[in-house]
């Protein structure tokens, strides 16, 4: 054992293997102590400022204490494979943007957080002597222990166990808390799959309940939308003033990302992006947002005053789609009030969709194993769970506009 933390969701956790403490200490991984685990969620939970770097350590945490429990039911897992299991979910989550989700598709294109995660990887592979290999085999389910990827990727990881727990812990939404030390002792492998076994049907029921709820009450809150819409239309704009020419304050990092260098990601740049990649986090961005808020652009400098100083979005949540009259009427508004082009409406006038669903039927399902050694669906044992909602697509539509005192400001 190398090093203890003290963790608030779990008490003390223990650093195993002398790998995982040089790969925590490396700066690609303590990065992630300058990015938010839920973006803009700390704008309607303000307890919720807690970082990747806590949800990677609670995962590994996790993912230790399933090996122990998977091996002490007769499943042999060698020393090398539970120390690259480790690994693997301890950098599953390296590849994350500032504010994490919320920039995914904006700031950098191209290319998803799972696959700069594990160009990552591999880099530090290379650094590390090929000692991470095993690690990146498992991360991509090339290796033949599939229950180990699994426990990675899938639809009770332990990567969900520890964000539905931490995420509740921090946010302070009792409803997203989950027994997840007795999912995890319920746990078991047949036939090289994870399956859990009959008594812990109910934690199940509770963790399926507890990610739907938590989705609806933190995730997608419609005043977390509203920020994340604000933040993603600030990138937005400045990145289309980047692009006609405009020269913004922005650090280094930032920069590359902003201007067309760095917009799309492809392999004959990875080098060069990954560099720049590494330098940008959450600081980044809300340093530039300061400056922004007076710069000449009446867009960019709305927006921008809103990030700093939490003045939102108003938001209205539909079943159906919102008419494109009621938008035109929203946009004509706001070219009055704000008095800048209709053409520029789109940054502030936001119309799209969202979507729910806590359970996939298809692919990667939750087996149970009955005491007579017959494994069935959760859902088809399950006296409480209704597979049409749980594995149905519950789509609602928003529309985002300045409040009115907002623009008269």
């Amino acid at each position: 054992m190398f090093k203890i933390i003290n963790d608030p969701v779990y008490g003390f956790i223990k650093i195993r293997y002398e790998i995982i403490y040089r790969l925590i200490e490396h700066p690609l991984f303590q990065r992630l102590r300058r990015i938010r685990q839920l973006g803009m969620t700390h704008f309607v939970y303000p307890g919720a400022n807690h970082t990747r770097f806590q949800h990677a350590l609670g995962a590994m945490h996790l993912m230790e204490d399933a090996i122990d429990s998977i091996r002490s039911k007769g499943h042999a897992v060698t020393e090398q494979e539970a120390e690259a299991a480790a690994i693997a979910i301890l950098l599953h989550d390296i590849g994350h943007g500032p504010f994490s989700h919320t920039l995914e598709r904006t700031l950098i294109r191209g290319a998803h957080h799972e696959t700069i995660s594990l160009l990552m990887m591999e880099q530090l592979n290379r650094e590390f002597s090929g000692k991470l290999s095993l690690a990146i085999r498992i991360f991509k389910n090339e290796y033949r222990k599939k229950f180990l990827h699994q426990l990675v990727t899938g639809q009770l990881d332990v990567d969900r166990l520890d964000y539905l727990r931490r995420d509740s812990f921090f946010t302070g939404v009792t409803e997203g808390a989950i027994g997840s030390d007795r999912i995890i002792k319920m746990l078991q492998v047949q036939n090289d799959r994870l399956v859990v076994e009959e008594n812990g049907i109910y934690s199940i029921e509770k963790f399926l309940v507890a990610r739907r709820l938590m989705y609806w009450q933190v995730y997608l809150h419609k005043g977390v939308l509203a920020a994340d819409q604000l933040l993603i239309m600030m990138l937005e704009r400045a990145k289309d003033l980047a692009a006609s020419g405009k020269q913004l304050f922005a650090t280094p990092a930032l920069a590359y990302f902003l201007y067309a260098a760095g917009s799309t990601f492809d392999e004959e740049n990875q080098e060069e992006f990954l560099g720049n990649f590494a330098a940008l986090d959450d600081n980044d961005i809300i340093s530039a947002a300061k400056v922004w808020s007076n710069e000449e652009d009446p867009v960019l400098r709305y927006l921008c005053s809103g990030f700093v100083n939490r003045k939102l979005f108003r938001i209205e949540i539909s079943r159906e789609p919102f008419s494109e009259e009621r938008i035109r009427l929203e946009r004509k508004r706001v070219t009055t009030h704000l008095g800048i082009p209709e053409e520029l409406t789109g940054y502030l006038v936001i119309s799209d969709s969202i979507s729910n669903h806590a359970y996939s039927n298809i692919d990667d399902n939750i087996k149970i194993l009955a005491k007579s050694g017959e494994v069935r669906d959760i859902t088809e044992l399950s006296e409480i769970l209704n597979v049409s909602v749980l594995s149905g697509q519950l789509k609602k539509f928003y529309l985002c506009y300045p409040k009115k005192q907002g623009i008269q400001q």
